[in-house]
C-alpha cells in the first residue's frame, strides 16, 4: 500500500511546492528529479505487483471521505464563483444540481456505510500507473523548455508557470488516485480533480477563446459528473451499508444489481473521453498549450473515461445497454476519423485522431467479450504512448516554425530531421504493421467477427479504418517532401525536449517490440482472472511482427544520415522545371507560382456536417439508453 500512497501523495506535494517557485532555473531543479523519481515509482509497482491478482488495502474509510467531501465542496464553490463571474448559465446549474446531491449524498446515505478495501491494486491499474507515471512526467518535463518558449512568442499572456506547473502536479496525483481507488466514493472525487484541472489548463491564456473553451470542457464533465453521483446514490439506497461502494463488489455483483450504476458510470465516461456528442470540448481544448494536449490525450483525463468503461465490460456484456454504448464509440471512431481528413491544423487531426480510437476503445468495452477487454486494454498502452509524441513533435515544430499546419510543415525532413523522423515513428505507430495500434485494431476485428452482432463493427472499423490511412499518410507525404532548398533549424531545441522526445520515440518501438510480454505478464493474467479465459497473440505472429518492425524502422532511421550537399531537383511542372522560387513557365509562356497542397475534401468530409450527424446519432442512442436504464429502475 505504500507504493500507492506514494505515487498519490509525492505528485500533491511537488505541486504545492511549484505554487511558490517563480524562478524558472528552481522549477527545472524539482521538476526533473520529481518526474524521474514518479517513473521510478511506478517501474517499482510493476516489478513488485505484476504477478499478483487484485490486491485490496483495507485504508480506513474515515476521515479520508470527509476531507474529500470538503475539498468537493470548496471546488464547488469556486467554480460556481466562476460560473457567475463569467455568465455561463449552464455550468452554474450543473454544478448546483451536482453539488445538492452530494450534499444529499453525504448526509442521508453515508453515515452508515463502512466500506473496507478502499484502495486496491491489479495488473489493469498498473498498466495506467505505468503511462501516467511514465508519459505523464515525460510530459511535465517537455513542459519546462516549452513554457518559456511559449510565453516568449505570447507575450500577452501572463506568466503563471507556477499554477501551470501545480496543475500538471495535481493531475498525475489525481490520476494515480482514480486507478487505485476501490471506493466509488473516491474514483469520483479524483475524477472531479481532474475535471477542474483541464478546465484550468484549457483557460490558461485567459483568452475569450480559450475561456469559453475551457467553460465548455468543464460543462460537458459536469453533466457526466452529475451521472456519476445519481449512480452513487443508487447504490447508497440499494446497499445502505457501503458494501457495494467498492468497485471489485459491485462488478461482481452481477448485471442484476451493477448494471444501472455500470450505465450511469459510463455516461460519465462518454463525456470525459469526449465521445460524440460531447466531442467538441477537446477539440476546444487545442488552444491550450501544447503539453495539456498532450496530457488530456496521453495520460489523463481522456483516459480516466476509458478507464472507467473498461472496468465496467463485463458488466455490460451481452446487454443491450452494453451494446448501445458500443454502438457510440463505433460510430465517434467512423464519423471522427472522417473529420480528421478535412483538417489542415496538426493539432486538429490529433484531436480527432484521440477522439476516434477512444470510440474504438469504447466499442471494444461495451461489447465486452474476453477478446475484446484484451484489445482495449492494448489500444490504450499504444496510443498514450504514440499521440504524446506526436503532440509534443507538433509543440516542437510549432515554436520554430511558427505554425502547426501540416502544409507548412513540407521538408520537416531537411529543417528538422530529427524531430521528423520522430514524427514518422509516431504516425508509423498509429497506423503501420507491425505497430501496436493496428495490431490492436486486427485483434478487435478478430474478435467482433464471433461477437454477437459483431459484424456491425467489422463494417465500421475496416472503413474508419481505411480513412486513418488517408490522414495519416498525406502527412507523411508532407514530412518528406522537399520542395526547394531549405535551412535547417532545429539546433535551438533544448535538451529537456531532446531528451523526453527520444525517450517517447524509443518507447513506441520498444513497446511495440515487447507487447508480447506486456500481454503476457500484465494484459492475459487481468482477463483470465476477470473471464476465466484470456486472449493472446500467436507465435507466429509475433516473429512476423518483429521482422516486419525491423524492416519498417529502415526508412526513418535512414533518414537520420541525411547530409547537406545533397542536389536538389525541382518539381516537374508542365514540361518545364520550376525555378529555386518554386516558379514555372506555364502554357503561352507565362511564369506561375509553384504550390503544393493536401486535399482536405471539406465538402465531403468537414467537420460542421458530420459533426451535426454525429450529434444526433449518438445523442440519440444515448437518450435511449438511459430510456432503458430507466425503465430498468422502475
Amino acid at each position: 500500500m505504500n507504493e500507492l500512497l506514494f505515487l498519490i501523495g509525492f505528485p500533491a506535494i511537488i505541486a504545492i511546492l511549484m505554487l511558490f517557485i517563480h524562478k524558472d532555473k528552481l522549477r527545472n531543479y524539482i521538476v526533473i528529479p520529481s518526474a524521474v523519481i514518479i517513473g521510478v515509482a511506478s517501474i517499482w509497482l510493476l516489478i513488485s505487483c505484476f504477478n499478483k491478482n487484485t490486491i485490496l488495502y483495507a485504508f480506513p474509510f474515515e476521515p479520508a471521505s470527509k476531507i474529500m467531501y470538503i475539498i468537493e465542496l470548496l471546488l464547488a464553490i469556486f467554480i460556481l464563483y466562476l460560473g457567475i463571474k463569467y455568465r455561463k448559465t449552464l455550468t452554474v446549474a450543473l454544478v448546483l444540481i451536482q453539488a445538492g446531491l452530494l450534499v444529499f449524498f453525504e448526509t442521508y446515505l453515508s453515515s452508515g456505510m463502512h466500506p473496507e478495501n478502499n484502495l486496491f491494486v491489479d495488473q489493469f491499474s498498473i498498466i495506467m500507473a505505468m503511462i501516467i507515471g511514465i508519459i505523464g512526467s515525460l510530459i511535465c518535463v517537455y513542459a519546462l523548455g516549452y513554457m518559456d518558449t511559449y510565453h516568449k512568442h505570447h507575450t500577452e499572456v501572463k506568466d503563471r508557470k507556477n499554477i501551470f506547473f501545480f496543475i500538471l502536479f495535481i493531475f498525475l496525483s489525481s490520476m494515480f488516485g482514480l486507478v487505485f481507488s476501490n471506493n466509488l466514493l473516491w474514483v469520483f472525487f479524483f475524477w472531479e480533480v481532474t475535471t477542474i484541472c483541464s478546465f484550468i489548463l484549457i483557460g490558461y491564456s485567459q483568452t475569450p477563446e480559450a475561456t469559453n473553451n475551457a467553460f465548455l470542457a468543464l460543462a460537458m464533465n459536469l453533466l457526466g459528473g452529475v451521472a456519476f453521483m445519481v449512480a452513487l446514490i443508487y447504490i447508497g439506497i440499494i446497499d445502505p451499508s457501503g458494501k457495494l461502494l467498492e468497485l471489485n463488489t459491485l462488478i461482481m455483483s452481477g448485471q442484476a444489481i451493477a448494471l444501472v450504476p455500470a450505465v450511469l458510470i459510463c455516461f460519465a465516461g462518454i463525456t470525459k473521453a469526449a465521445l460524440m456528442p460531447f466531442s467538441s470540448w477537446l477539440v476546444g481544448a487545442m488552444v491550450a498549450p501544447t503539453p495539456v494536449s498532450a496530457l488530456l490525450h496521453s495520460s489523463t483525463m481522456v483516459k480516466a473515461g476509458v478507464y472507467i468503461i473498461v472496468r465496467f465490460s463485463p458488466v455490460l456484456a451481452g446487454s443491450l445497454e452494453g451494446f448501445l454504448i458500443a454502438l457510440v464509440g463505433g460510430f465517434t471512431f467512423l464519423l471522427a476519423s472522417s473529420m480528421a481528413i478535412s483538417q489542415s491544423n496538426a493539432k486538429k487531426v490529433l484531436a480527432y485522431s484521440t477522439i476516434a480510437n477512444l470510440g474504438l476503445i469504447v466499442a471494444c468495452a461495451g461489447i465486452g467479450t474476453y477478446k475484446l477487454m484484451w484489445a482495449a486494454i492494448l489500444l490504450i498502452i499504444f496510443h498514450a504512448i504514440a499521440k504524446s509524441l506526436l503532440f509534443l513533435c507538433v509543440g516542437t515544430v510549432e515554436n520554430r516554425i511558427g505554425s502547426r499546419d501540416i502544409d507548412d510543415m513540407s521538408g520537416l525532413i531537411v529543417r528538422m530531421p530529427k524531430i521528423a523522423v520522430m514524427m514518422f515513428i509516431g504516425i508509423a505507430g498509429m497506423f503501420l504493421a507491425p505497430f501496436g495500434m493496428l495490431i490492436s485494431k486486427w485483434a478487435a476485428i478478430e474478435a467482433f467477427i464471433v461477437a454477437p452482432l459483431g459484424l456491425l463493427f467489422v463494417a465500421i472499423l475496416a472503413f474508419g479504418g481505411s480513412i486513418t490511412v488517408f490522414f495519416w499518410a498525406k502527412w507523411m507525404g508532407k514530412i518528406i517532401s522537399v520542395p526547394q532548398v531549405m535551412e535547417r533549424i532545429e539546433d535551438t531545441v533544448t535538451k529537456e525536449k531532446w531528451a523526453v522526445l527520444y525517450i517517447l520515440a524509443g518507447l513506441t518501438v520498444v513497446v511495440c517490440l515487447i507487447f508480447p510480454l506486456i500481454s503476457s505478464v500484465l494484459v492475459e493474467p487481468f482477463i483470465l482472472n476477470i473471464y476465466g479465459q484470456t486472449a493472446q497473440l500467436a507465435q507466429a505472429n509475433i516473429t512476423i511482427m518483429v521482422m516486419m518492425l525491423f524492416l519498417l524502422m529502415i526508412m526513418p532511421f535512414s533518414m537520420l544520415f541525411y547530409r547537406d550537399g545533397q542536389k536538389y531537383v525541382g518539381p516537374y511542372m508542365g514540361g518545364m522545371t520550376t525555378t529555386p522560387t518554386m516558379q514555372f513557365t506555364g502554357a503561352m509562356g507565362t511564369v506561375r507560382d509553384t504550390t503544393m497542397g493536401n486535399y482536405y475534401l471539406k465538402n465531403y468530409f468537414g467537420e460542421d456536417k458530420l459533426f451535426m450527424i454525429g450529434t444526433v446519432l449518438c445523442l440519440g442512442i444515448l437518450i435511449f439508453a438511459v430510456i432503458l436504464t430507466a425503465g430498468v429502475v422502475l
